[in-house]
C-alpha cells in the first residue's frame, strides 16, 4: 500500500484483502442506487431540514445522522478519557466502485475504513445483503456497522491501528482489532441510550447483527466447518460479548483486547 495505511473493514466483511469475504458479500448495489456511480462525502445534516426525501436521501440523511451522534460522543469521550482532540473523519457514500488513499475497492468490499485519507465508505447495499442473507435487520444494526467503522478511526488516533498494522499481518492482532472496534461501537451505543436515543430493542438489533459477522458463523455458512486459526473478525460470542463490554462500561479502558 506505498505507506498509504490498510483499509480495514466492518461487521466481519470489509476487509479488503479476505477472498473468502469479498465473495461472501457481493452483490449488485444498483438496486439502492440509480444511474452511474454516485460517489461523494456526507455531511453531517441539519436537523431542521424538512426536505422532501427518497430513498437514495434517506439512506444519507440516516448515515449523517449516525455520525453526527458518533462526533458528538466521541469529541467528548476522547477529550475525558484520553486528552486526544478528535479529528472528524468523513463519511463517503459509494456504489459499485470506489478508489481511496488506501487503493481501489469494489461494493463486494463492504464498509470499510481507510487510515490514509481518514474516510469511511459505506455502500448501503451492504445493508440489504445484512438484513436478507445475515438475518440482522433494523436500523440500529445498520448503526452498529457505521459505529464499527468509526471505531477503526478512534484507533488510527490512538496509534492502535498503527501498532496492529506494523506486526505484518498476524491474525491475533487483527481480531484484537475488530474486537476493540466492537467495543468502541458499544461505548457510542451507551452514551446514545443515556441521552434517551435508543428504542428498547435497539442494542438486541446491534447484538444479532454482532453475531451474524462473526467468523465462525460465516465460515460455517460458507464452508461448513470452522477454521479459528483462520479468523480476522473474531468469533459471534466475542463480537457481541465486547459490543456488551463497552456499551456497560462506556469507558475505553475496558477496551483493552490486546493484553
Amino acid at each position: 500500500m506505498g505507506g498509504r495505511g490498510v483499509a480495514v473493514g466492518g461487521g466481519g466483511i470489509g476487509v479488503l484483502i479476505l477472498a473468502l469475504v469479498i465473495y461472501l458479500c457481493g452483490g449488485d448495489p444498483s438496486r439502492l442506487f440509480e444511474g452511474g456511480i454516485p460517489q461523494g462525502e456526507v455531511p453531517v445534516p441539519n436537523a431542521a431540514s424538512n426536505s422532501a426525501v427518497n430513498p437514495q436521501d434517506t439512506n444519507r440523511q440516516f448515515a449523517g445522522a449516525i455520525i453526527g451522534s458518533l462526533e458528538d460522543t466521541w469529541r467528548a469521550v476522547l477529550s475525558q478519557q484520553t486528552r486526544i482532540k478528535l479529528r472528524e473523519p468523513k463519511l463517503v457514500l459509494f456504489t459499485q466502485q470506489v478508489s481511496s488513499a488506501c487503493g481501489y475497492a469494489s461494493a463486494a468490499t463492504g464498509p470499510f475504513y481507510c487510515p490514509g485519507d481518514q474516510k469511511l465508505y459505506l455502500d448501503f447495499a451492504f445493508f440489504d445483503e445484512l438484513r436478507r442473507e445475515f438475518k440482522a435487520p433494523g436500523d440500529f444494526a445498520q448503526a452498529y456497522v457505521i459505529a464499527h467503522e468509526y471505531g477503526h478511526h478512534i484507533q488510527n488516533l490512538t496509534g492502535m491501528m498503527d501498532k496492529v498494522q506494523s506486526s505484518g499481518g498476524d491474525n491475533r492482532l487483527s481480531v484484537a482489532l475488530e474486537l476493540q472496534a466492537d467495543c468502541y461501537a458499544g461505548i457510542w451505543a451507551a452514551q446514545a441510550q443515556k441521552q434517551g436515543r435508543l428504542d428498547a430493542g435497539d442494542p438486541e438489533e446491534a447484538l444479532r447483527a454482532a453475531s451474524a459477522v462473526g467468523d465462525d458463523m460465516i465460515q460455517r455458512r460458507t464452508q461448513g466447518y470452522v477454521i479459528p486459526d483462520s479468523f480476522t473478525h473474531g468469533s459471534s460470542q466475542q463480537r457481541m460479548q465486547w459490543f456488551q463490554r463497552g456499551m456497560q462500561s462506556g469507558d475505553m479502558r475496558q477496551c483493552q483486547t490486546l493484553r
